[in-house]
């Protein structure tokens, strides 16, 4: 797990400064050695920030072929690249490291672009080659690993993270209208809050020649038909299929010449992770778990409980609201994007405690909501558009239900107050995603503290027009199942662009630690994508193939435990605290005042409202401040112009 930098120039040559500062600006994300390669008639550079996890000796980057016509730098990690290496090497090719790494310089030459369906794992990449004339970089299938780039000045840079790009000159910018879009929801597939700064989306590879620029799509999520008969198969046979890959995903995750950790919540994702690993692991795993004063956030006694079980080394790590509101612009900085809730600094908190301790490598949850329909807006979802067959009394008693039993995401996973005018949805989709009209009802509450001026420039621009303009529906989501169609969508935009990022890569790398996440291996995902609705979601029972698949390596509590988000207790509930302080100071401010886009006496006149509000109102609008707060921070940290 590294951090990598390209740069091509069409006609100035590529600076050995500018290279080493961008190099330099990820620093977090490979402590271990610093290597930046340049090419003879200077116009290609490539930087590695390495953090050792692979071969430790002889894996330094940039790699070069047996000719030294191809060079290639790779952040992240190849599973079962071991038989490959045989193969390459059967085939005549001559690899001068063990690193997994390696592999992808020989498959390109071998295949070309058509390499990537030969990789496995979490991935991000960059080649220059020689011959061809070309730079290739590419993303994995789910966008665990960042990849960015943008034109300027004639030259094309590609980076693991933003700040590398502001660091090689690349001008640090506002994108106003993706900040008017990032006010609605979260994640588009290309765009960012910055100016000319874009995404390689996630299982999509970038091609650049002197003329020519190119991204093309190597995968896809992909749903049956709701027409297309299920094979006759029963909920155990489902159960055992997703299990065998499961199981495997975690076992080709264990690989490592460093020790190999765990994140553990009082989650089924977490626990079932823990449960698989500790079977094909020789020696008890050390299992890190955050903790929280508020009873109704913290999950240190099941996950405890859990560890005992599988007989694991229990390690917690106490986060109070001193520590987030201490951490809170140093998290946000590093993920370069507006947050929701502090669970993201909560995760930086957690990936210093992890290195700390002497580790670089964990294996985590994150995925499984996103692929199984774990969170509550799914499950609206299917009493909302999968009534047949159903009582409508029924359902309206299991819709209050359901708004009852999830009172700490109110206006996170639910709907919250009014949701605007989302027709345009309706029209192309025929209905609306629950976690849509979740997303818009936070949007209303922003509409009245915003810049009159802002707000007048995008008004009638309808935020997830942009998104579904990036999206084939015709042959990706029509004829689908809604439940499908929520997660395909889910997974095109919120997945990548909010929940890998401020609860994985960037909240993990900030302190040099390498994420694995076995629900988002490929073959697990294509397995679960093949299997009926019903196995996801049945009745109130989310997740409901994972948890038949690991029952007897989980605890009776987890198995039997209803999806709780992953949240830090909210600022807005603890006005005698430090979190709750540093948000008051911030928003009433010379920050706040200075970000463009926002009404302060607005911001202002809400803060004064909180303390009249019901705990429901103050935890629904904390995710307002939230936002507001990580648009401050981004602002003073970048010094971005308007």
């Amino acid at each position: 797990m590294c951090g990598i930098v390209g740069i091509y120039s069409h006609r100035e040559q590529v600076s050995p400064e500018t290279l080493q500062r961008a190099t330099r600006s990820m620093y977090h994300r490979g402590p271990d050695g610093q290597r930046q390669w340049i090419s003879a008639d200077h116009r290609i550079g490539l930087g590695h920030a390495r953090l050792s996890i692979i071969d430790l000796t002889t894996g330094d980057q940039p790699i070069h072929s047996e000719d030294g016509r191809t060079h290639i730098i790779v952040n992240g990690e190849f599973y079962e690249y071991e038989a490959i290496q045989r193969e390459l090497k059967s085939r005549g090719h001559r690899l001068s490291t063990r690193s997994d790494s390696e592999i992808a310089l020989h498959l390109w030459e071998e295949l070309g672009p058509q390499c990537m369906h030969q990789l496995r794992g979490e991935f991000a990449l960059i080649l220059w080659d020689e011959k061809q004339h070309c730079l290739f970089a590419a993303r994995d299938r789910f966008g665990i690993k960042p990849l960015f780039y943008a034109w300027h000045k004639d030259a094309l840079y590609v980076a693991s993270e933003v700040k590398a790009l502001f660091a090689a000159g690349v001008p640090a910018r506002w994108d106003e209208e993706s900040v008017y879009h990032a006010v609605a929801f979260a994640g588009h597939q290309m765009r960012t809050l910055y100016d000319g700064v874009y995404q390689v989306p996630p299982g999509h590879h970038l091609l650049a020649t002197d003329r020519h620029f190119q991204i093309n799509c190597y995968w896809d999520f992909n749903y049956p038909a709701a027409s297309v008969t299920a094979p006759n198969r029963s909920s155990e046979d489902y159960a055992a299929q997703f299990r065998h890959e499961l199981e495997e995903a975690v076992r080709i995750r264990l690989r490592a010449d460093v020790p190999v950790g765990v994140y553990l919540s009082g989650g089924l994702d977490s626990c079932a992770v823990l449960g698989l690993a500790a079977r094909h692991h020789p020696e008890p795993i050390r299992a890190f778990t955050l903790t929280f004063e508020q009873a109704e956030y913290d999950e240190g006694p099941i996950a405890r409980e859990m560890a005992a079980l599988t007989g694991a080394e229990f390690h917690t790590i106490p986060i109070g609201q001193r520590h987030l509101a201490e951490n809170f612009a140093d998290a946000i900085a590093q993920a370069e994007c507006a947050c929701v809730n502090a669970h993201g600094v909560a995760k930086f908190l957690l990936s210093k405690a992890v290195r700390d301790a002497g580790y670089k490598v964990v294996i985590t949850g994150e995925g499984s909501d996103e692929i199984l329909g774990g969170y509550a807006h799914f499950r609206r979802d299917m009493l909302l558009y999968n009534r047949e067959g159903q009582n409508p009394e029924e359902i309206k008693q299991l819709l209050t239900w359901l708004d009852e039993h999830n009172t700490v995401s109110r206006g996170l996973l639910l709907p919250d107050g009014d949701v605007g005018n989302l027709e345009s949805v309706k029209r192309v989709l025929g209905y609306v995603p629950s976690w849509m009209e979740t997303f818009s009802s936070r949007a209303m509450k922003m509409q009245p503290l915003l810049d009159r001026d802002f707000a007048h420039r995008f008004e009638g621009c309808e935020p997830y027009r942009p998104l579904l303009a990036d999206i084939d529906v015709e042959s990706r989501l029509k004829g689908r199942d809604p439940i499908h169609q929520s997660l395909y969508l889910w997974g095109k935009s919120v997945l990548p662009g909010y929940i890998l990022t401020m609860l994985g890569d960037r909240m993990e790398m900030a302190h040099s630690i390498e994420g694995r996440l076995p629900f988002l291996d490929h073959k697990v995902v294509e397995c679960v994508c093949s299997q009926p609705v019903s196995m996801k979601i049945r009745g109130m029972t989310e997740k409901y193939v994972l948890r038949e698949a690991v029952r007897d390596v989980v605890t009776d509590t987890v198995y039997r435990r209803q999806k709780h988000p992953f949240l830090s207790p909210p600022a807005t509930l603890t006005p005698d605290e430090t979190f709750h302080d540093f948000v008051q100071d911030t928003l009433r401010g010379p920050v706040m005042a200075a970000v463009p886009f926002f009404n302060q006496k607005a911001v202002v006149s809400l803060l004064d409202r909180l303390p009249e509000m019901d705990v429901g109102a103050r935890v629904a609008n904390d995710q307002v401040l939230m936002l507001l707060m990580s648009i401050c921070v981004l602002q003073e940290r970048f010094g971005l112009a308007a």
